[in-house]
């Protein structure tokens, strides 16, 4: 059987297949950061089940020589590490796909079925290394030699990346990388010269980073100053980013008992003058709604991350949806403003996130960041962010003798105080309230103070964020997607070639911008492509801007949508 792999015409797809505990996404990290330093685009997802040891979990790395940002069925190269794995991966195996393993966990039958495996001893190299432990490390290596990676770059690599090891440790994974690359170069050394031609860009001084990164990057530059959070994936990995940063920011990152504290330890914060957040999943934010309904009646901002993952109750905990756009957006009893960014683009993560602290601080209201475990969890190469682009404003305002912290103005915004900041008395209230946050039960006082709340939804139109076209602005055929399906809907419309074929990404939700409709109804036809059972952006769109979307691309398995599989469905659809 022949060794060489048939990859797409632009990128490689390699998959690792094996159980938890067998270091899957170690073999990620280290791939991932050696492919890009060698000058390719890369990018990372995984799936996995819940639970610590065993079941079969796999990741996705695209390398490529453009940069990429999207996961795609098909598998170029594919190592699984335990016996499950092909069973696990077996819908994505097509004649193609190049299986490298060792000889013991794969079926007899498999290996005389026609399909292209070569035995690699992964489990005997590590063996005379000194245990099963090196597998994972032997099998980067066997990667990046079939990437031509130079060798030098392995050593000084591995003794980073290992760092806090002893210096025997190091030394054996230095020797289970190169014992790996070698076999890496015999196995592809024909696909030298192609691999070679890929390298059309220097992407090595680009930054890697995965969604949680970018949504923690962009609450720096928010000039988030206090996070508190319960740990709950997938958003756990935002708080673990920032509380890294503690030591080089003004920082203050409070794991608190439970969400419900988590939340109100946020307002207090803010309340006080920080620039406060709160990262959660849909369970846990759950128990935060009578917090945001707290900052809705209060009029203190909060930027609240939540990231998606498949309900209801405990769900899919380590798997991906998009069904908790309707509880962001209704979430919290009685009526006030909100906004709701859903990024699609980890530099959208970046921006967004930054521009959440800005919008809560000016109109005191909650801001949403919305993502989903995908999002999360993906990791690619980008060009440096221009963080200078990304201004802090600030809206508090030193106080005098008299203020009066809910004071009714034309566009709803009272001037917001904080305690200690000039000579005014700044109150809060939960319950109704006059203007200096006396309780209340003046109901024509009521009514206005619920028609002031109401207001900022006037003013926040001038800061709504515009849905992007990609395509020829003469489109007779509509594609609408939101948040993380970017990636996935653009190079499938890439590949499908329609020139009378747009797509529209919203990465602002909620409130619509105003210019939703005539979008829409330019378009013979429309199709949504959501993450989730019920097309809840599409219900949204209907509610908002009046228009019903004819045709809807659905998927609720707890997994994300794939290139291949978007591509087929707008093919039936379209024809």
């Amino acid at each position: 059987m022949s060794n060489k792999f048939a990859p797409d015409n632009s990128d490689v797809s390699v998959v690792l297949c094996g159980q938890a505990g067998q270091g899957i996404q170690t073999v990620e990290r280290i791939l991932v950061r050696l492919l890009k330093l060698s000058g390719f685009n890369v990018f990372a997802t995984k799936e996995y089940m819940s639970r610590v040891r065993g079941g079969s979990n796999s990741t996705e790395i695209r390398v490529s020589s453009q940069r990429i940002s999207a996961f795609v069925d098909r598998m170029d190269i594919l190592i699984p590490f335990h016996k499950g794995a092909l069973n696990h991966v077996q819908k994505r195996i097509s004649p193609q796909t190049l299986i490298l393993g060792d000889e013991e966990i794969i079926p007899d039958d498999f290996q005389t079925s026609g399909n292209r495996y070569v035995p690699v001893p992964f489990a005997q190299i590590a063996s005379e290394l000194g245990g099963k432990i090196f597998v994972n490390i032997v099998a980067a290596g066997v990667v990046t030699g079939m990437f031509q990676v130079e060798q030098s770059l392995l050593g000084n690599f591995i003794r980073k990346f290992f760092a806090e090891k002893s210096g025997e440790v190091v030394q054996k994974n230095i020797e289970a990388i190169k014992r790996g690359w070698e076999i890496g170069r015999k196995l592809l050394d024909s696909q030298k010269s192609r691999l070679e031609s890929w390298k059309k860009q220097d992407v090595s001084e680009q930054i890697l980073l995965s969604g949680a990164e970018a949504v923690g990057l962009g609450a720096l530059a928010g000039g988030c100053n206090f996070l508190s959070s319960y740990p709950m994936s997938p958003s756990t990995g935002v708080m673990v980013f920032l509380s890294q940063q503690m030591d080089e920011f003004d920082l203050i990152v409070e794991q608190a008992e439970d969400e419900i504290s988590a939340v109100n330890m946020a307002l207090g914060a803010s309340y006080a003058g920080a620039r406060a957040m709160v990262t959660t999943s849909g369970g846990g934010f759950a128990l935060m709604t009578e917090g945001v309904s707290l900052a809705g009646m209060t009029e203190i901002p909060v930027v609240i991350h939540l990231a998606q993952r498949p309900g209801p109750a405990t769900g899919l905990p380590t798997r991906t949806e998009q069904a908790d756009l309707e509880l962001a957006l209704y979430s919290g009893h009685g009526e006030f403003p909100r906004v709701i960014f859903s990024p699609g683009r980890l530099e959208d993560a970046f921006f967004l996130t930054q521009k959440a602290f800005n919008l809560a601080d000016k109109y005191q209201i909650p801001v949403f960041i919305l993502t989903d475990q995908y999002f999360m969890d993906s990791y690619a190469n980008l060009p440096l962010l221009d963080a200078s682009s990304a201004k802090m404003e600030k809206f508090i305002v030193r106080t005098k003798k008299g203020y009066r912290r809910y004071e009714l103005t034309e566009d709803g915004i009272s001037p917001r105080g904080i305690p200690g900041l000039g000579e005014g008395l700044v109150g809060v209230d939960s319950d109704e309230h006059d203007l200096e946050a006396h309780i209340t039960e003046d109901l024509d006082l009521r009514k206005r103070m619920v028609e002031k709340r109401l207001k900022k939804l006037d003013s926040i139109q001038k800061d709504i964020v515009p849905p992007e076209l990609f395509g020829s602005n003469d489109y007779k055929i509509l594609v609408v997607g939101w948040g993380s399906t970017y990636g996935v809907i653009r190079e499938a419309l890439e590949k499908l070639g329609r020139e009378d074929t747009a797509f529209l990404h919203f990465k602002q939700v909620y409130p619509l911008h105003e210019k939703t409709r005539d979008y829409l109804e330019k378009a013979e036809r429309t199709i949504i492509i959501e993450n989730n059972a019920t097309s809840q952006f599409a219900r949204l769109i209907k509610l908002y801007a009046g228009v019903d979307i004819e045709a809807r691309i659905l998927k609720y398995n707890g997994l994300a949508f794939s290139v291949e599989e978007v591509r087929a469905r707008l093919k039936d659809i379209i024809g």
